[in-house]
């Protein structure tokens, strides 16, 4: 159905409201048609004023007919010439208004001419005191064709605004420099974003009588002072990119206690993009907890990567799976990615295939605990650097079953450094935990060993790699982490459960976690634990309290929070270093190298030997206890081998 057919079916069709956002445009003969009616009525006005003006009595016109018609005429041809009509009026620019200034000059022009002709063939004036007729007639018919689109323009801008406050949720756009005005800019003219924006935000105090693109600035003041309902907008939106991690804190508690929705802006590009619809996007706890990540050194990284083969194991889990991408941006040979999750790999998988179609990727399906299924590997490709992500990681669970721990955490990385040391692999990354620092839990106390394992590795005769770990704190977003775990509760309607209310954990980003696993495996020179400065640690009950704020919900009121008590070998404070560590600088002010205690080569490969044997026989007492002959230091928590330590 075309437009004038579905307009004419409303008109008569018994629905006489016009919806304004229907009108499209105007035929361009309706807008000649308007355009021709200002210029006669700047004819008449022109004459009007000239006789006013006349101290004479004699008519202003000698043959008013002809100068009317005259005067349209030459109005006509040049609309045509310069095409004024054409335009979309509401979507007028500087173009358009030049066109208008040329058509009437023109036209002005023509009619002087013409009087000046007829003057010259008829002997008699056809305008008298044209020169002034003809300025007053310029100055009005262009005002008034340049007024005449002005007022449509404004017109149906104040119309698309209203219909915008009416319809879609109207925020504050949070700063007044220049990027904050152009992403409010980019909003406005994106009809397809759901949001309306009624002001600017700002802690400066010069701005309070100012305006951008026609909205008022607000201080933080009016903010203290005022309600959501006083301000008349449901949130705020901001870009992160621009704020330091205290001064988004500050803010967001703030918006949080106004009871306002916090939005966060992409890419500029994304905001433009007329059919992106989704790009704002509501802040999230990730958000206020990442950090200016760590900037690797990309050339040194490129180089150890470019052209080489590459080993990732756990390559289909969170860590592993954000290695293999960024790994591929520095076009390796090879990238063998191994796992034993038959699912996740198939998924890393087909993404990589699709996204990169000009890496060339294996994907194996192996136990690293099955030295016989991954020799061949070894064999066959002669890998430059092995990335050992591959780990049981939940305490609780490894807490009830020991023996599993020690089959992948510790066989599992014996395996793999052992091969990597017999094949002469350049360099062997492996991913520890803070849970290893003065272990509460087998998790922890199992990675503590294979910790130690690959520290005396380095320095056993004949060995050429270099072997470099990586501690690391909770990782937003990886599988079974808490924050995933808390937005499933609130989306359930709650309750959030939490073990304790003074528990406290550090936080990092995944690609944050990644770039220090580059990093170290291009700065390492063998044998040394890598740190990372991780700020402060976060209480989780404060994290549960932002996260249902987030969401636009209220703690304790629409979600309850209830405490469950620490599960087995968890405790409440994660530490990155052992009171007898000491810490070495490097290069990079956010990575520290941990001198922690090692073993001999010999010692730690007896104990190896000896509990691996134990987790084959299902041993489950037997392989703590001689964890904690292995790790001293390891003293069980809310644990039934508690008893072990007495």
């Amino acid at each position: 159905m075309t437009y004038r057919k579905r307009l004419s079916h409303r008109i008569y069709g018994g629905d006489n409201i016009v919806n304004l956002s229907d009108v499209r445009y105007l035929p361009r003969w309706v807008i000649l048609l308007i355009d021709i009616c200002f210029v006669a009525l700047a004819i008449a006005l022109s004459r009007y004023l000239i006789e006013k003006l006349s101290y004479h009595n004699e008519e202003i016109f000698l043959n008013e007919s002809l100068v009317f018609v005259m005067m349209i005429a030459a109005a006509v041809l040049f609309m045509f010439i310069f095409r004024t009509y054409a335009g979309i009026i509401r979507h007028s620019t500087f173009i358009d208004l030049f066109k208008l200034f040329l058509a009437t000059l023109c036209t002005t022009i023509f009619a002087a001419l013409f009087s000046f002709f007829y003057k010259m063939i008829v002997g008699e004036r056809l305008i008298f005191m044209s020169i002034p007729f003809l300025i007053i007639f310029f100055a009005g018919s262009f005002t008034m064709l340049f007024l005449f689109r002005l007022f449509v323009k404004e017109f149906f801008h104040f119309i698309r605004d209203f219909r915008r406050s009416t319809q879609r949720t109207r925020i504050l756009v949070l700063g007044i420099d220049e990027q904050s005005v152009a992403m409010a800019r980019a909003v406005l003219d994106n009809p397809n974003i759901p949001y309306h924006i009624t002001g600017f935000l700002t802690q400066r105090h010069d701005s309070r009588r100012a305006s951008l693109l026609g909205k008022p600035i607000l201080t933080k003041e009016k903010i203290d002072k005022s309600s959501k309902e006083d301000l008349g907008v449901e949130g705020v939106l901001l870009m992160k990119e621009t704020m330091d991690k205290e001064e988004m804190n500050y803010w967001v508690n703030l918006f949080l206690e106004k009871d306002l929705k916090i939005f966060k802006s992409p890419s500029l590009q994304e905001l433009k993009d007329t059919e992106n619809q989704g790009s704002i996007k509501k802040l999230q706890i990730e958000d206020l907890l990442n950090r200016k990540p760590i900037k690797i050194e990309n050339e040194e990284v490129r180089r150890r990567h470019l052209g080489k083969k590459i080993l990732i194991t756990g390559g289909a889990g969170s860590i592993g799976s954000e290695i293999v991408r960024q790994v591929t941006l520095f076009n390796p040979e090879l990238i063998v990615v191994l796992d034993q999750g038959e699912t996740p790999l198939y998924e890393i998988e087909n993404e990589m295939r699709a996204t990169y179609p000009h890496i060339s990727f294996k994907f194996v399906l192996a136990d690293i605990s099955n030295r016989h299924r991954i020799e061949p590997l070894f064999q066959k490709y002669n890998f430059s650097m092995v990335y050992h992500a591959a780990a049981y990681k939940h305490v609780p669970l490894i807490e009830e079953n020991p023996h599993e721990a020690i089959l992948v955490n510790i066989l599992g990385s014996k395996n793999l450094a052992t091969l990597a040391s017999q094949y002469h692999v350049n360099r062997f990354v492996m991913i520890s935990t803070d849970k290893a620092v003065k272990p509460t839990n087998v998790m922890g106390a199992s990675k503590r060993t294979a910790e130690l394992f690959v520290q005396a590795l380095q320095n056993k005769g004949n060995n050429t790699t270099k072997f470099i770990t990586t501690r690391f704190g909770n990782v937003l977003g990886s599988n079974g982490s808490v924050i995933p775990h808390f937005k499933k509760q609130i989306e359930n309607g709650g309750p959030i459960t939490i073990t304790h209310p003074d528990i406290t954990r550090y936080f990092m980003t995944i690609p944050e976690a990644c770039d220090l696993v580059l990093q170290a495996g291009t700065m390492g020179k063998g044998g040394e634990i890598f740190v990372f400065d991780m700020g402060k640690p976060v209480k989780i009950i404060d994290l549960a309290h932002r996260m249902v704020k987030l969401s636009g919900l209220e703690p304790d009121i629409d979600i309850k929070i209830i405490f469950t008590g620490l599960r087995p070998g968890e405790k409440l404070y994660e530490e990155l270093l052992s009171d007898d560590a000491k810490t070495l600088p490097t290069h990079h002010e956010k990575i520290m190298i941990s001198k922690d205690s090692d073993m001999e080569y010999e010692q730690i490969e007896r104990f190896c030997n000896q509990i691996v044997k134990a987790a084959l026989r299902r041993e489950k007492v037997e392989v703590v206890q001689i964890l904690k002959q292995i790790v001293p230091e390891f003293k069980s928590n809310n644990s039934i081998y508690e008893v072990l330590d007495k």
